[in-house]
């Protein structure tokens, strides 16, 4: 590889971070446009990695038609908060997946994302994610173990230095000088691995709280002293990707958006992509109707419940939780905790753990919530809404009366 070329490619994998405009006009997107438009171009010149397999074959082969492939990439568009226009765009990512390498570490973890991420929903997406993009190393899929692992893993960051994606799914223990947790034939403990494993990286992706915040295992007391990849990795970018556990869909959002742009999504105070973290539980709620007029359930199996009302009197904790899980949900976008009866435990915000995962209101827990007073005033608040809704109802009647009277010709 001439000069000139090798320095080609290690620009289209050296991870900026996005361009902030807090405006966001049309210029804006034009020029986005623009720039992923010139990132396909060059990404289309590439081979794909280790002959990993065309997309469009793979999308025959599971008996998709072309129609079915680009509804997924419409709403993946609109989940990551791009126009309309950018459809055929991410279209063209998602086929170019392939020329990205993707390097993913397991540390102190129960392996929740690896099963979210198999079961996910798109065009088969489980077979985009081990067909098309290039998976060099997944210690929980790979057949290799032991000095064949490491050998795998070593061969895959040398030959993609600077260019590979490292998804870390897990916390790191650092207690006892990391003993808690070793890997490997060496048993190279987990923060050693973690390290070793990002120094080559273009960018870390922290999938799930316990990689973000230290999750479970950071839960009091926290035996293994067990904290997330941000406290370890610097120097490097870094996204979050929280919940227990993440979402698959915000996984693939984040690697299309490398993959479309060449840089990181545009990331909030604690790193995690505003294209998914950018608005609470609470604001895009099936139930928030309920809350607005006062409508909770008081005990489980009560009338309230059986009418599906707000949850946040039996501990749901979406007003004080920033996820998009009301919006695209779960297991193909059928349902998610709340449709199915059960409030938020706030499993994407730092301790939740030890703040949130619990069957009573935010208001009897003496916790500041990080959205402001909602949790303090619930109750005032939604008797306030009642009695508002109650002389609304009993204006609308009389106006209801006054009509029916007008209309019969009786007298008022």
């Amino acid at each position: 590889m001439s000069i000139d070329k090798e320095e080609s490619v290690k620009k289209l994998f050296t991870a900026e971070s996005a361009k902030v405009d807090t405006n966001k006009g049309d210029a804006f997107y034009d020029e986005l446009y623009i720039q992923c438009q010139k990132r396909i171009e060059d990404l289309r010149k590439l081979e794909p990695l280790n002959n990993r397999m065309d997309f469009t074959k793979s999308i025959e082969e599971q008996g998709l038609e072309r129609r079915d492939f680009l509804k997924w990439a419409s709403a993946t568009t609109a989940m990551m908060m791009l126009p309309a226009s950018f459809t055929p765009l991410v279209a063209e990512a998602a086929v170019l997946m392939n020329r990205v390498p993707v390097i993913w570490v397991e540390l102190q973890d129960c392996a929740g994302n690896s099963e979210a991420l198999l079961r996910s929903d798109g065009p088969q997406i489980d077979e985009i994610i081990l067909d098309i993009i290039s998976l060099e190393f997944h210690e929980t899929l790979q057949a290799a173990s032991g000095h064949q692992a490491e050998k795998q893993m070593d061969e895959a960051m040398e030959h993609f230095h600077g260019k590979y994606l490292l998804f870390v799914e897990g916390s790191i223990p650092m207690g006892m000088d990391g003993q808690y947790g070793t890997i490997g034939a060496k048993a190279e403990t987990f923060h050693e691995h973690l390290l070793r494993a990002a120094s080559g990286a273009a960018a870390v992706v922290a999938v799930g709280s316990c990689a973000t915040y230290g999750g479970i295992p950071a839960a009091a007391p926290n035996p293994t002293d067990a904290v997330g990849v941000m406290d370890v990795i610097k120097g490097k970018p870094v996204i979050n990707i929280p919940a227990c556990p993440a979402n698959p869909s915000n996984m693939v959002g984040v690697l299309l958006h490398f993959v479309l742009t060449g840089t990181i999504p545009e990331l909030d105070s604690l790193l995690r992509p505003k294209f998914a973290f950018g608005y609470r539980i609470h604001d895009n709620c099936e139930r928030r109707a309920h809350f607005d007029a006062g409508e909770f359930v008081e005990e489980w199996g009560d009338e309230g419940a059986k009418n599906n009302f707000c949850l946040y009197k039996m501990g749901c904790k979406g007003p004080m939780t920033f996820n998009n899980c009301s919006i695209i949900r779960y297991n193909e976008g059928v349902n998610w905790p709340i449709g199915v009866g059960r409030g938020c435990i706030g499993c994407s915000e730092p301790d939740f753990w030890d703040k949130y995962a619990y069957e009573r209101p935010m208001a009897n827990a003496h916790i500041k919530a990080p959205t402001g007073g909602v949790e303090k005033t619930v109750d005032e608040f939604g008797l306030g809404l009642l009695t508002a809704a109650s002389i609304g109802i009993g204006i609308h009647a009389a106006a209801s009366a006054v009509a029916g009277k007008k209309a019969e010709g009786g007298q008022y």
